[in-house]
């Protein structure tokens, strides 16, 4: 369900499965080919789904637990509102999958016959992406206690790449998720000042900053780009060919690692691993943001509206969204205000899951000409009401865990090979006063 490649292939199972009545469905049959193109992906040993859906041994206890799951949409996870845009990775069943699926568990989950299974999908056991060109890992492991707060953790590992490299496809690969909460590879190119202070291999803390947040006193990000992440729900970098992202020669790559107590000692050595392309790209992926970092949620407030913006100073076309918020994150949109004064809603999830960090790619990439204003509006629940609250009696501001608040709408545009990614947005007066030093962040 991470590939995207079964995303697309998603739909062919529905003639499938279709075809015969739900009241006959039987596991070989009529639910195999729909777990195999919606589920298996993460219901596999060693993904992030709890249990295993590969045979029908594994698949047939959890027969009432997946018929509630669909009735209710809580799988697979999927969050846009489907009143806006339409996204080539919508993990939504369609309503014949799900009368297939309830119908089956309903007559007790019959087994049918093994001769109508379909061929297995083939998965290359640790990774989603299949083999990688090359793997880069942590050196060692690191060590995290049964309680107590961790700071992000920072991990330079060099890549000793001589030429410039393309990525096309790329897996952040946890090594133990009981206790990875999230993980982001950056890549720090030649002569970059970021993070100067970390030892290659050496987990690496940054001197407290503006806004709650760990930073290196000469933090200069100048040409640091994402490259990849992790996070529930987050699928890998698959892009399209001629799409790439660029690693130049002598680059660095930095790993974020947050790291969350979870009652047990236990330990993780993280990787990343990265298939390259095979012929020149024609356009290059790069990965940015808008975000706002100088809120503070009152306590109790059930519906806080924090805004964010950016406007292009270049053509380009938009590849996907993905919003970012923590435990108080009830909703997230994102606007295109084009310069002609049209607006157009390009995402839009009204209940926002910490526990599922998705992505969404547009089933078109949408043009988006000089001049466009991406807008992002979030609100917060930091009331008693909202359950996943860690505490409704206090304020919240930005910060690195998860009790505390970001506002990240992340994003994704194509540009064409001459464009320089520095000079993507225009520089308002009131965005450069945001980013000079508040004496009340500290």
């Amino acid at each position: 369900m991470l590939v995207r490649s079964f995303l697309f292939s998603a739909a062919m199972a529905l003639t499938a499965s279709a075809a015969s009545l739900p009241s006959s469905a039987t596991y070989y049959k009529d639910v195999l080919p729909i777990l195999q193109n919606r589920c298996q992906g993460c219901h596999r040993p060693g993904e992030a789904g709890p249990m295993s859906f590969l045979t029908y041994k594994e698949t047939r206890p959890w027969a009432k637990a997946i018929r509630e799951a669909v009735l209710t949409k809580k799988m697979p996870p999927w969050l846009a509102d489907p009143h806006y845009g339409k996204f080539s990775n919508d993990r939504s069943l369609s309503q014949a999958e799900i009368d297939t699926l309830v119908a089956w568990a309903e007559r007790g989950g019959p087994e049918g016959n093994p001769k109508d299974a379909p061929a297995p999908v083939k998965f290359v056991e640790g990774w989603s992406i299949g083999k990688p060109d090359m793997v880069f890992e942590m050196p060692n492991e690191f060590d995290v206690p049964a309680s107590g707060t961790i700071d992000y953790q920072y991990i330079v590992i060099p890549t000793h790449f001589t030429e410039d490299r393309w990525v096309r496809v790329a897996e952040a690969r946890p090594g133990n998720r009981a206790i990875v909460h999230h993980m982001i590879a950056f890549v720090r190119p030649p002569g970059a000042k970021w993070m100067a202070d970390a030892q290659p291999g050496v987990p690496f803390v940054p001197k407290r900053g503006q806004a709650g947040t760990r930073r290196n006193e000469n933090d200069d990000i100048t040409g640091t780009e994402l490259l990849v992440g992790f996070a529930p729900g987050m699928p890998p970098t698959d892009l399209l060919p001629g799409q790439a992202k660029l690693v130049k020669a002598g680059s660095d790559l930095v790993l974020q690692m947050h790291y969350t107590a979870n009652g047990k000692p236990g330990s993780d050595r993280s990787r990343i691993g990265l298939i390259f392309a095979q012929d020149p790209p024609t356009t290059r992926i790069y990965t940015t943001n808008t975000s706002n970092s100088k809120f503070v949620i009152p306590p109790g407030d059930p519906a806080y509206k924090v805004e964010s913006s950016v406007e292009l100073a270049q053509d380009v076309k938009l590849i996907d969204l993905m919003p970012h918020m923590h435990l108080r994150g009830k909703d997230f949109q994102y606007r295109a205000v084009y310069p002609t004064g049209e607006t157009q809603v390009l995402l839009s999830v009204p209940k926002y899951d910490f526990n599922w960090q998705l992505t969404y790619f547009p089933k078109d990439p949408i043009v988006l000409p000089k001049g466009t204003r991406i807008e992002c509006t979030a609100h917060f629940d930091n009331s008693p009401n909202n359950p996943a609250n860690p505490d409704a009696t206090h304020e919240v501001k930005w910060g690195d865990q998860s009790w505390q608040e970001m506002m990240i709408g992340w994003f994704d545009v194509a540009l064409d090979m001459s464009q320089n990614p520095s000079e993507l947005f225009k520089k308002h007066p009131a965005e450069i006063a945001r980013k000079k030093p508040n004496p009340s962040d500290d």
